[in-house]
């Protein structure tokens, strides 16, 4: 096969932050895949972490997993979801990373008594892994982390400028993603902003080629030569990109604004017409379903819901299937007792019990899961939430005294215990199974009529696990081990007899969601969830 000519995207940001650079570069990923280019998009973080494993979940929004098992960013979910391509631990790069190769490679002498700086050592580095991927696929979209002009970031914009300037303006495109307020008192938008982020980026060295402006009213012809002319863009080029109803219908939006013809226009390059119509039908489902179900997601990160991002997107992709919409009702696990969790409950036609670390408000997911098998509604538990209702199940049905959370705190060699590799600790840390591992799952379960196979792949992260030295007992009582990874033995999908619906995984579905395809364990819960109305 000969090797591709790559052409490279640099997405940045300016003004503030959250206006959405994952959701413009999965978009526009998309769009040329839908021409029939190959298309693989890559997010570089300005934080010192080396990946986002040990943040905080309510600060910095969930730690989405690939195959190989790289934490990453949530964005990476983005471009998964929209493009249905699997990354690697190459598309997720952060400061960290690079600081730490650079200082490793120092220490070892590769630098030959030089002194390393920024520059060339740093950006050289960036550079290195931002061209990864050449000549293996036709496009290669970068999304700059961060806003122009923190300071964090600048080491990223300084390669970008390089890279620009080694592969020529034929080969390279600069896009920013501003923002242009509307002043309500004054009736007016406000392009001050964007010509400031504009400048800053151009003091950097780097002219955008296309502006994609956040605005919650459209952009007048008057408002957008404006920007044009002071940001040096021509005009065709300041697209708006106005608040939409779903993420899912961005692509749309920016294919009515010709984003993807000005690309191939500014690369010169040619392709088929673009096939929107499977998305389109998806996008309709969204906005105009037949049916609603109302699903408890009980978790206990619900301040900042990016904690849950993958759920949340795995539910609208499997709303669309099942013509539903799927409405959330967040429940602090915390909050629930013996005695709330019934009123807590009432009116759901399903619950799911989210992921989670440490044992703070784990016995509040028991009482849940109790009341969802006693009340035979559609239960879901997902990593700690399959966990949970190990217990619970070992600790109500099975009778066995010691299934408590305090002693699963302590990674006793209780029902649920440490992973091996964790009580191996050394002076390097633990280590969490993480990334994909195959699992067997038996004829005749849910989840065998849900995927349809006998052997599935599954992403994983997590420290405890099902304890096989309890397997006999809790089979007895009734637990259907409905899935096991042929490899380690490990108890992967745990289901209940004469329940409608009780399913829990020990990996992570929702990063294997789609839009448009969705899940094969989310599309059957939401549509025992409507059976259950």
């Amino acid at each position: 096969m000969a090797a591709k000519k790559t052409k490279y995207i640099f997405i940045s940001g300016g003004v503030l932050s959250s206006l959405g650079k994952g959701i413009a570069s999965a978009s526009l990923g998309l769009l040329l895949k839908q021409r029939g280019l190959s298309v693989t998009i890559m997010k570089f973080d300005p934080y010192i972490n080396v990946d986002p494993g040990t943040m905080n979940p309510q600060q910095h929004g969930e730690v989405y997993v690939t195959d190989d098992g790289a934490e990453c960013d949530l964005d990476l979910g983005h471009y998964e979801r929209f493009l249905d391509v699997d990354g690697t631990r190459a598309n997720s790069v952060s400061t960290g990373q690079v600081y730490f190769e650079v200082i490793q490679r120092e220490r070892q002498g590769q630098y030959l008594g030089k002194t390393v700086q920024v520059i060339p050592h740093i950006t050289d580095e960036i550079k290195r892994r931002m061209t990864i991927y050449d000549k293996m696929f036709d496009i290669v979209i970068i999304e700059i982390g961060g806003t122009v002009g923190d300071i964090e970031s600048l080491p990223f914009m300084e390669s970008v400028r390089q890279l620009c300037m080694e592969k020529g303006p034929k080969s390279t495109l600069n896009i920013h993603l501003t923002y242009v307020p509307y002043i309500k008192s004054a009736g007016e938008l406000k392009t001050k902003p964007t010509q400031h982020s504009v400048k800053m980026l151009m003091e950097m060295g780097i002219r955008p080629d296309i502006l994609l402006c956040r605005t919650e009213q459209a952009i007048n012809k008057e408002s957008k030569s404006k920007i044009a002319l002071f940001c040096n863009v021509e005009e065709d080029s300041v697209i708006e990109v106005l608040d939409a109803d779903t993420i899912y219908e961005v692509p749309m939006s920016l294919a009515k604004r010709n984003l993807d013809q000005i690309v191939l226009r500014k690369f010169s390059v040619s392709t088929g017409k673009i096939d929107l119509d499977t998305w389109t039908k998806f996008v309709n489902r969204i906005k105009q379903p037949k049916y609603t179900v109302n699903i408890a997601l009980v978790g206990k990160y619900n301040q900042v819901k990016d904690s849950y991002k993958s759920i949340l997107e795995a539910f609208v992709h499997a709303g669309a299937i099942n013509n539903a919409k799927v409405d959330i009702t967040w429940i602090d696990s915390e909050s629930i007792t013996r005695t709330n969790v019934a009123s807590v409950l009432k009116g759901m036609q399903g619950i799911l019990v989210a992921p989670g670390f440490g044992s703070r408000g784990i016995e509040g997911k028991i009482e849940v899961i109790k009341h969802a098998r006693e009340q035979k509604i559609p239960f879901f538990g997902i990593c700690l939430g399959m966990q949970c209702a190990v217990i619970e199940f070992a600790r109500n049905v099975a009778g066995l005294k010691d299934a408590h959370s305090a002693e699963f705190k302590k990674g006793k060699d209780l029902v649920i215990h440490l992973m091996s590799a964790q009580k191996q600790v050394t002076d390097k840390g633990g280590t969490m199974r993480l990334g994909s591992y195959p699992c067997t799952i038996r004829k005749g379960t849910i989840a065998h009529a849900a995927y349809g196979a006998d052997t599935i792949s599954e992403r994983h992260r997590h420290r405890y696990e099902f304890n096989n030295a309890y397997r006999k007992s809790l089979e007895d009582h009734g637990m259907k081990l409905s899935g096991v990874s042929p490899d380690t033995t490990l108890v992967e999908i745990i289901e209940l007899k004469n329940h409608p619906w009780f399913v829990g995984v020990q990996f992570h579905p929702e990063y294997k969601s789609r839009a448009v395809k969705g899940h094969p364990l989310f599309i059957s819960f939401v549509k025992a969830a409507l059976l259950k109305k």
